[in-house]
């Protein structure tokens, strides 16, 4: 089993990966807002999937943790979208 999750975690990294190179490369900021909120996710989810494999409950705070900061993020991108829409119309 904990070859299995090792190799999820792998997996992850490797999509972590993919979702640092489109906030570097990203052509518009809704591009690099995405690619950061996929960065949340998976690292929330590679987070929980280290906490069992590693038999680390301190890592499920961690993953809380970085769940609300990802949520704080969106919205504030959000409201900073919302301001710029209306003072261009």
């Amino acid at each position: 089993m904990t070859l299995l999750l090792n190799a999820v975690a792998a997996f992850l990294l490797l999509t972590l990966l993919v979702a640092l190179v489109r906030i570097w490369m990203g052509p518009t900021p809704s591009d690099r807002m995405l690619a950061s909120q996929l960065f949340g996710t998976t690292g929330v989810a590679l987070l929980l999937v280290l906490a069992e494999a590693q038999a680390a409950p301190a890592l499920w705070d961690v993953a809380l943790v970085l769940a609300l900061l990802s949520v704080l993020a969106i919205v504030g991108f959000v409201t900073r979208v919302v301001r710029i829409d209306r003072r261009e119309s």
